[in-house]
């Protein structure tokens, strides 16, 4: 079942404050989204009417021509862009509600997440590209006769975990760029069909990097930001958030970054010269690492050369050097890099025990 609401039809629950009781209900008979946006002339938010709230003010003796004000709940649950879909869910599920209107630190309305919306992912015009195109050296002999992306975890490929989770939030487009044993890839998921996808390829002649690849793409596809994902990487990462997160920032490129904390095995000692400053005994580092999950803008393709290795770190600071801007988005999922056989029996040990 497609969603069958627009992203901007939230717009048209819109409504002046000034508004009589009898033009929240010919809106109300308009709108698709069940609730009335209360706002002023700045476009902030003053409240909200529903069609319960219209139907037990008449009860209370209200009239047709009465004004909004003394009806519209005035104080209503709102979030800002930032908050991911699984807050929002739970939230709608805590407060038993089904609509709720989207702010900008100005309390100005930016949208408005309906239930429908939540709960049924609309099919996504962004295409997500895998790298699946290197030897997988470190987890020989597991890649001897078998591309990386192609290990089974669980009793599936790598690849088809990737593809099935971004398929549930709404993507059904997928480029694949393949190298070592591509051919393997190729005839396993063909052109995706039998999975419910569209499947194509970018076929290396050489290795290219995780980023290079992206020289290859075809041209019509450059209308929107996309996802790359390495294909070794295992996540339960929410690619709508990620996609949203980059298209409000308004950047041209995105990378998903995990927090990753390593203990000193000693006691550290800080000097100054030959003075003893500080001690810590056993300290944690914390750092962001690479995820190797990206959301780029497509204009970010004018910096690659066809067939000319790159790999991402590179891209984003050729990026940075012409003074885009590029963020990171963190990510609190699991998350897993399959490099070597250590991580592998790791994820299979993951997935069994989830």
């Amino acid at each position: 079942m497609k969603n069958k609401i627009s992203n901007d039809l939230w717009r048209k629950a819109l409504i002046e404050k000034s508004s009589s009781i009898k033009d929240v209900i010919e809106n109300l008979n308009n709108n698709a989204v069940k609730i009335a946006i209360v706002v002023n002339n700045k476009n902030e938010l003053e409240g909200v009417i529903s069609d319960g709230d219209i139907r037990r003010a008449l009860l209370k003796g209200f009239n047709l021509s009465d004004s909004i004000l003394s009806v519209m709940r005035k104080k209503p649950l709102v979030v800002t862009s930032e908050v991911g879909i699984d807050a929002i869910k739970k939230l709608m599920h805590a407060k038993k509600i089904q609509q709720i209107p989207i702010v900008d630190k100005k309390n100005k309305v930016i949208g408005l997440h309906f239930w429908d919306q939540i709960f049924i992912s609309p099919i996504k015009n962004n295409i997500m590209v895998i790298m699946a195109g290197g030897k997988g050296k470190r987890l020989l002999p597991h890649t001897l006769n078998c591309p990386k992306p192609m290990v089974l975890v669980s009793g599936k490929p790598i690849l088809l975990h990737i593809i099935e989770r971004a398929k549930e939030e709404g993507i059904s487009h997928f480029i694949i760029a393949i190298n070592y044993l591509g051919h393997i890839i190729e005839k396993y998921f063909g052109d995706g069909s039998k999975f419910g996808a569209k499947v194509e390829y970018l076929k290396e002649d050489k290795e290219l990097g995780t980023a290079g690849a992206l020289s290859l793409l075809n041209k019509k596809y450059l209308k929107e930001s996309f996802i790359v994902t390495n294909g070794d990487v295992v996540t339960d990462i929410k690619y709508n958030d990620l996609l949203n997160f980059h298209d409000n920032h308004n950047v041209r490129a995105t990378m998903a970054v995990k927090s990753f904390e390593w203990q000193n095995p000693y006691g550290v000692v800080t000097l100054s010269g030959s003075e003893i400053i500080n001690f810590s005994e056993k300290p944690i580092l914390k750092s962001y690492i690479n995820a190797g999950v990206y959301v780029l803008d497509f204009k970010v393709l004018s910096l690659l050369k066809k067939n000319e290795y790159c790999d991402m770190p590179t891209l984003f600071e050729r990026l940075k050097i012409k003074k885009q801007k590029i963020i990171a988005y963190p990510i609190h999922e699991p998350w897993l890099d399959i490099g070597s056989a250590e991580d592998l029996l790791k994820a299979q040990s993951d997935f069994k025990n989830a």
